[in-house]
């Protein structure tokens, strides 16, 4: 079975060529071919789960070669894919959510005359993507890398006769090259030091590199995860990656492309296990994003931006995670699936929300929902459980697991972490208060209605999975699985005992509800923002002059300096340059003067030098 992996990156990229190359005639049925090629993977990817589960622990890494991709001199890499328990579980993320986000799009593009092109744009991102995590090297990783941050750009800016959304897909592009910049920069760095780029190899011979390429590594990678995870300081694209059609924002800023970043630190752990500076650095981006992107999300109207900032947030958590090494790898993992599957179903959800108030995404047009759209509102409120930690569900399992690994790491990210499950329980009581409760506040003419079963069905499997994902955690299963891959941690005695912490967590989730029932439930809600707010709420409205601040500190200085620069070239480098050439022109003008075209001017020269040379030489025999 291992050895037909790579039909699971075949068939979506297959499906992709079709869809593209095949034009108009496959409009008729290019959709259900786009739904198909990724189930086909999520069967793939299934049967080879259970066949790894049924090895031992110690013999769950497959590597498949495919041929030599790059041999030029010392440098060499091999297209070859990794398969192991790391792997594995992305693969079954990627492929089964992503199959469901592709059945959801059939109902909610079904009448956007280019579908047929926007399915193609979903397969060639969940082909890249699993190129991404499948990848034994980080160059063949950075190939799936830049093939998903061209997917997204044509996602995010599908429909472009929105200015809009050109706009954000511009946006998200730019930023998303910085981060590239840093993983090109470490794939050199890596080669440099260690002479190849392969996983094994790199992990092998990592304690043999200083302390500070190893840092430099460490931080370069972050950087790179930052771009495509969407942590501060280059987080600014996600919010207004929103302007691409809702199934994107389920598939890319939930379930796959923000969790990249996650991804590559985690399995890059063999680097940051001898860099404790980085290490320390991927605890501090995680932890300022965590708060950063919680607040953001207390005060959008814009439903999709109000779940765009939760995204954030949960992925600072993750990230938090996995800086704390062994001890947080395997955490940081557990709720990145278990938010795939509560996040992509509110995402879907917010999109059932806007099929039924004819695209309206401004909460405060909603209100009173739950009786107009029961299915939305019943799944809907699943993941909202899952994300606030309510007891039983599955974000309550795994982000409690990073929240107790985080106290006894450092009090500061424990706390950090403790103040976002609270800040998450507000905002996300807020957006259901506004959404499915309250009095109506509909447009006039809007009907709100339920949408049809093949973007219901989609929402009740995720649901499902929101409420029932944390059994991976039962008998630390998701830990002992992924120890071969992360290593395992030692077992101690924490300082608080779990149960406290439980109890402090769901304390403080409480607050947050309560606060938002205070502040919004017992509240009309106005059909218009008020203008008259706390600096607080301006600045998060503003998305804490996250651009603000990108253009005081980078675009402004690099607008001038490129400005310098070309001063520079026109009247430094282009002055010498044409001022040379002026010098040899007038030269070989005054020279032009002396070719007369006249027989006795020449014969004139000719008696001249010779008397020239007669005068010399007489001149050197009288010396």
């Amino acid at each position: 079975m291992f050895s037909l992996l790579w039909l699971v990156i075949a068939l979506p990229a297959l499906g992709a060529a079709v869809l593209l190359l095949g034009g108009r005639r496959t409009d008729a049925w290019g959709h259900l071919l786009g739904v198909a090629t990724v189930a086909g993977s999520f069967v793939l990817s299934l049967v080879a789960f259970v066949g790894l589960l049924g090895r031992g622990a110690d013999d769950r890494a497959f590597t498949q070669h495919l041929y030599t991709w790059i041999e030029a001199g010392g440098f060499r890499v091999e297209a070859s894919l990794l398969y192991d328990p790391l792997s594995a579980l992305f693969l079954l993320l990627i492929t089964g959510v992503g199959a469901l986000i592709h059945l959801y799009s059939v109902g909610y593009m079904a009448h956007d005359p280019r579908r047929r092109r926007f399915f193609a744009y979903l397969n060639l991102f969940v082909a890249a993507m699993l190129v991404l995590v499948l990848a034994d090297d980080y160059v063949v990783l950075f190939l799936g890398w830049e093939g998903v941050g061209l997917a997204s750009y044509l996602l995010i800016g599908f429909w472009q006769h929105k200015p809009s959304a050109a706009v954000a897909a511009k946006k998200a592009f730019v930023v998303n090259r910085v981060g590239d910049l840093g993983m090109a920069l470490g794939i050199m760095l890596m080669f440099a030091t260690f002479g190849s780029t392969a996983f094994a190899e790199v992990s092998r011979v990592a304690t043999e590199a200083t302390d500070g390429v190893l840092t430099a590594l460490g931080l370069l990678l972050l950087l790179a995860a930052c771009g495509k995870s969407a942590q501060v300081p280059l987080q600014s694209w996600l919010l207004d990656a929103m302007e691409g059609p809702t199934p994107v924002s389920a598939l890319i800023h939930a379930a796959t492309m923000v969790t990249a970043g996650v991804y590559l630190v985690v399995r890059s752990n063999f680097i940051y296990e001898n860099a404790p500076v980085a290490q320390t650095a991927v605890v501090v981006v995680g932890a300022v994003t965590l708060l950063w992107g919680a607040v953001i999300g207390c005060a959008k109207d814009d439903i999709k931006k109000a779940l765009a900032g939760s995204t954030m947030s949960q992925i600072g958590y993750m990230m938090l995670a996995a800086g704390l090494g062994v001890a947080g790898y395997a955490f940081a993992i557990f709720h990145l699936l278990t938010h795939g599957f509560f996040k992509a179903n509110m995402f879907l959800g917010a999109g059932s929300v806007m099929h039924g108030m004819d695209d309206d995404v401004d909460m405060r047009h909603y209100g009173a929902l739950q009786k107009a759209m029961p299915v939305t509102f019943l799944t809907f409120a699943m993941g909202y459980l899952a994300i606030i930690g309510f007891p039983g569900f599955s974000g309550f399992w795994s982000k409690d697991k990073i929240i107790e690994a985080g106290f006894e790491d450092n009090l500061v990210a424990g706390l950090a972490a403790l103040l976002g499950a609270g800040i998450t329980a507000f905002y996300m009581t807020r957006l259901m208060l506004m959404t499915f409760f309250g009095e109506k506040r509909w447009e006039k003419g809007v009907h709100p209605h339920e949408s049809p079963k093949v973007m219901t069905v989609p929402l009740i499997v995720l649901a499902a999975l929101s409420v029932l994902g944390g059994v991976m955690l039962l008998g630390d299963w998701i830990v002992g699985f992924l120890a071969p891959v992360v290593g395992e941690a030692e077992h101690h005695t924490p300082a608080v005992p779990p149960i406290v912490m439980t109890l402090v967590v769901v304390a403080v989730v409480a607050v947050g509800v309560a606060t938002a029932w205070l502040l919004v439930g017992r509240r009309e809600v106005p059909r218009t923002a008020p203008q008259r707010v706390s600096v607080f709420t301006r600045a998060a409205r503003a998305d804490l002059y996250g651009d603000a601040i990108n253009e005081a500190l980078f675009m402004r200085p690099g607008d001038r300096f490129v400005g310098d620069l070309v001063t520079f070239d026109n009247a430094g480098v282009d002055g010498a340059v044409n001022g040379t050439a002026a010098a040899f022109g007038g030269m070989s003008g005054r020279m032009r003067r002396w070719q007369n075209g006249f027989v006795r001017s020449y014969a004139l020269s000719v008696l001249v030098g010779a008397l020239v040379v007669l005068v010399a030489m007489l001149a050197v025999n009288l010396a």
